[in-house]
């Protein structure tokens, strides 16, 4: 185990959680001593459900180990069962209670109890919340299934194929809209869907998994193993896609065709999403070759990398995931971008190596926003964990071609400023938008007069005014290059005196320094000029602006 601050994944009882929660008639009894009830906030609070998850907790306490705490938990179901009546019940062991070795599942048996009760094995010191949701998510699936598998035959004539979709949790990354968005390009198919599972779906239900015709996994972190034990089992094919872009999207809509023997319609061609003609367009052509850093679970990683690659046109410059389960697909696909795959769950690591790649955009988890803040950095949250205004309260899906247009929009939009500065560079000449042209809305009329009061309150000096006395300063600012006199030296924050004066500027240096828009030219001479100090720059040159612009744009 390590001791840290933050955590991407919880134990695997929580991973249980999310399955619970999700379904309906599911009851999950946890083992677990008090104040290990803390995961009912990450739905209520986080994921704001407008009822607590489907869970019971023994909350033994301390004193409670010296005596029989088998039967605290034996009560605890017996209660459960009594009052809320549910159609299965899953227990287990939270990450504390798995040291005092009581045996849930043996206990719940003795009680028979009148449903299906499904033990869970969840080695807490060794696994997490993604492997907890995807083991208790396929011992639900075969414990449910039939025992006995009929010989699947063909498609009766007329029915419309069928197929479940399989992966939804609660807690998950915009998983409701994800599902909605899927279930609208399925029936755009002419493809039924026979269950949805865990998220919406009952005990009962998962006893008709079978009878699908093939199964699309959204969320292979939850799903991929109960797909591959129905394919042993039915015979069911399971689709491979991740449906995050509009090209994958297109992907994914030609293998459900193709597993439900069907045609593709012409109109859902990749055109349905405006990403599509915006990625291309040439208000979007400053994106090219932005560099961005990726992290995230392994699914959500490796598709917005190829997204950010392939239909944005950015340079994928880091690309890394939390669930080891997943390390081998980020690998493969970290080799197509000829970067270092990030396998860690340390954020102090994951943050090392996003300060070193110096990227221009960060799309990762809620810690990465916070990353990415600490350096400077816009960020967009592409995969769990998230915090709660990564669950809005507008239709909002990654998936699908209207989930391509919330990925453009999303990712985008933190990066607006590139073309504003650019729009700057471009109008830097412009008669009516140099610094000194006076206010638009005072009209062809205002002239700096009108602003002399308020110049010289900002400034605390007479300002020249008269219309004749600032062309002739301007005029003569433009056509002789500036003196070389070394600036005045400011004082370091916590120190008595300066070091050394200043170095001097070149006069070409200070005629480029004039190109840089007035609201932040005089940052631009003060980083200069610290940068040059900090070296022993003796002449500031037009390479040593570059130089230092570069050194604090990292």
């Amino acid at each position: 185990m390590q001791l840290t601050l933050w955590s991407y994944e919880g134990p695997p009882h929580v991973g249980a959680m999310r399955v619970a929660t999700a379904m309906r008639g599911l009851h999950f009894v946890l083992h677990a001593p008090q104040g290990d009830t803390y995961a009912d906030l990450l739905f209520t609070m986080i994921e704001r459900l407008p009822r607590r998850p489907p869970v019971t907790y023994t909350t033994f306490q301390a004193r409670d180990l010296g005596a029989d705490t088998a039967e605290l938990f034996k009560n605890a179901v017996s209660e459960a069962w009594e009052r809320f009546r549910p159609q299965a019940m899953i227990v287990g062991s939270s990450c504390t209670a798995q040291l005092i070795q009581d045996d849930p599942g043996g206990l719940a048996r003795a009680l028979d109890l009148p449903i299906p009760v499904i033990p869970l094995e969840l080695p807490a010191y060794q696994r997490k919340e993604h492997w907890g949701a995807s083991e208790t998510f396929f011992q639900l699936v075969r414990a449910l299934s039939p025992s006995q598998a009929s010989p699947r035959e063909p498609r009766p004539e007329g029915r419309r194929p069928l197929c479940n979709i399989l992966g939804p949790t609660a807690l998950g990354f915009r998983h409701r809209d994800d599902l909605r968005e899927i279930q609208g390009l399925l029936a755009r198919l002419g493809v039924d869907v026979n269950v949805v599972a865990p998220l919406g779906a009952t005990p009962h239900d998962l006893t008709r998994l079978g009878d699908a015709d093939f199964n699309v996994v959204l969320y292979p972190e939850t799903a991929m193993q109960a797909a591959t034990w129905l394919t042993r089992r039915f015979g069911q094919p399971a689709t491979r896609t991740i449906p995050i872009g509009a090209r994958a999207t297109r992907e994914f809509i030609g293998e459900v065709a193709q597993l439900a023997g069907v045609p593709v319609p012409p109109d859902l061609e990749p055109e349905a999403s405006n990403s599509h003609w915006y990625a291309r367009s040439v208000d979007a052509t400053y994106l090219t070759d932005k560099r961005v850093f990726v992290y995230g679970d392994g699914s959500h990683a490796v598709a917005a990398a190829r997204v950010a690659s392939q239909e944005f046109g950015f340079k994928v410059v880091g690309l890394g995931c939390y669930n080891r389960e997943f390390a081998r697909e980020v690998r493969e696909a970290a080799a197509l971008y000829e970067v270092e795959p990030l396998i860690t769950d340390d954020y102090l690591e994951v943050e090392a190596r996003i300060a070193e790649a110096q990227p221009e955009l960060v799309l990762g988890t809620q810690m990465e926003r916070h990353i990415a803040k600490r350096l400077g950095l816009p960020c967009a949250v592409i995969s769990a964990p998230v915090h709660v205004q990564d669950f809005p309260a507008r239709y909002s899906p990654q998936m699908g071609y209207e989930g391509a247009n919330v990925l453009f929009d999303s990712w985008v939009h933190p990066l607006m400023m590139g073309l504003e500065e650019h729009l700057l560079g471009m109008f830097r000449g412009d008669f009516e938008f140099h610094e000194d042209a006076a206010p638009s809305h005072l009209g062809h009329g205002g002239s700096a007069r009108d602003l002399e009061p308020l110049a010289e309150a900002v400034v605390g000096e007479p300002v020249l005014a008269e219309p004749v006395a600032a062309e002739a300063a301007n005029a003569q600012a433009a056509s002789d290059p500036p003196p070389l006199v070394p600036a005045t030296a400011s004082p370091r924050v916590g120190s008595p005196a300066p070091e050394a004066a200043n170095a001097p500027w070149a006069p070409e240096a200070e005629l480029e320094l004039r190109k840089i828009p007035f609201f932040v030219r005089s940052k631009a001479r003060r980083n200069t000029e610290r940068f040059a100090q900090e070296r022993r720059v003796s002449l500031i040159t037009v390479e040593t602006l570059y130089d230092a612009k570069a050194h604090f744009s990292r």
